[in-house]
């Protein structure tokens, strides 16, 4: 049974909530306190899955008790639940937390988020792996692309539609876009599922508040053992396999979120050198030793990959499940069902054709693929439309012709 703690200081807020959730207790194990001092004092004592705590309280805030708590406990998922819409106390509370609901908060969206958040920590097995995701509170962004930024945000001439091409450009800078756009401190009615629709609703205010005052974006400082190069390949592969996503004949409803995904299917790479930079630099040694792809690789020293880890992180920070899907599965496409080209289906094409483009892996053939490959394309029953894909997603990015 997940335990839950929620911390407030009003006692008829937890009471309300108490209220609230009582249908809930054969599901959960719930405890409820009435500050941040006596959360961690909890947590020193139970084991919890789950922390629901308001942000304005007296003595310790909600942003310093999260930030405790990330530091002592990272396994432990942050959920923030306030009635507070400011983008300084935004800017303090997004690095420490994963996702923020506003009071008042309709009870079948407190429980839809903990059950989802609870059911994300299952994906993955091992929970030292998931303590040690838990203490991120952002991913790492090229420092070129920080700085365009920081340029960009200083400028009176620049435009919302320029803030957003310089977002595009960056894996981590979307991902942090995305969740602090769709948290409730705002009260977005719809879920962004477009970075241009993300940057257009924060704005340039939001925007400078969380670049320049916050820990929301981070210039990346690379490991010594893993080359600059390495990244700006990560961050162009992923660049092109959402322009390649956006040409692939998926239904209208889901494009945006499609092409979000496939920017994002790697993120779980950036997590894993970000948290535990020694042991990624063992990946980077066991592809070049054993000549395997990085999934292997990865599988090998981390006993998963980065699929599953950057879905089990995107979706604690409350990016569309239909992307979270898509991006865990984008490596083993078989292992779901699809119906059509949907998201999950498209991802793993977009990725397949511009590896094959980007930089084909020992013992691919003309069209950059491998004999698992070709099997796994027939299994799904792709194999002969795609030379025509790669022939599209070629002209769309200016390569040239097979």
């Amino acid at each position: 049974m997940k335990k839950i703690l929620f911390v407030d200081d009003e006692e008829n807020v937890l009471n309300g909530l108490r209220r609230m959730l009582r249908s809930s207790r054969d599901e959960w194990e719930m405890e409820f306190v009435a500050s941040g001092a006596a959360a961690l004092q909890a947590c020193s004592e139970q084991t919890f899955d789950v922390v629901v705590t308001d942000l304005r309280m007296p003595g310790m805030d909600g942003a310093q008790l999260l930030g405790e708590i990330r530091d002592r406990y990272p396994g432990i998922a942050r959920i923030v639940l306030s009635g507070y819409s400011d983008a300084a106390l935004a800017a303090k509370a997004v690095p420490v937390t994963y996702q923020v609901l506003g009071k008042p908060c309709k009870p079948a969206e407190l429980k839809e988020t903990i059950d989802r958040v609870c059911t994300l920590q299952d994906v993955i097995s091992q929970p030292a792996l998931r303590r040690v995701i838990g203490t991120l509170g952002e991913l790492p962004t090229l420092s070129t692309t920080y700085l365009a930024l920081s340029r960009a945000i200083s400028d009176e001439d620049s435009s919302i539609a320029s803030i957003a091409e310089i977002v595009e450009q960056d894996v981590g800078m979307s991902s942090k876009i995305l969740q602090v756009a769709n948290c409730g401190f705002f009260g977005m009615s719809s879920r962004a599922t477009s970075i241009a629709q993300a940057v257009g609703y924060l704005g340039m205010n939001i925007i400078k508040t969380l670049a320049l005052q916050s820990e929301t974006f981070r210039a990346f400082v690379p490991s010594t053992g893993i080359p600059t190069s390495y990244w700006e390949k990560l961050q162009r592969h992923s660049q092109h396999t959402a322009i390649i996503a956006g040409i692939l004949p998926v239904a209208r409803d889901i494009r945006e979120v499609t092409t979000i995904a496939a920017l994002l299917q790697d993120a779980g790479i950036l997590a894993l050198a970000s948290a535990m930079p020694d042991q990624f630099t063992l990946v980077l040694d066991e592809i070049e030793q054993k000549h395997c792809s990085q999934v292997e690789a990865e599988e090998a020293i981390f006993g998963t990959s980065h699929a599953e880890i950057g879905a089990y992180l995107l979706g604690l920070w409350g990016i569309h499940s239909t992307a979270v899907e898509a991006i865990a599965h984008h490596h083993h496409p078989t292992r779901i069902r699809h119906v059509g080209m949907d998201c999950s289906l498209a991802v793993y094409l977009s990725d397949l054709i511009a590896h094959g483009i980007d930089g084909p892996q020992d013992g691919s053939d003309a069209e950059g693929l491998t004999a698992s490959d070709r099997m796994e394309l027939e299994t799904l029953g792709l194999l002969d439309e795609y030379a025509g894909f790669r022939a599209s997603a070629m002209e769309a990015l200016g390569v040239g012709t097979p």
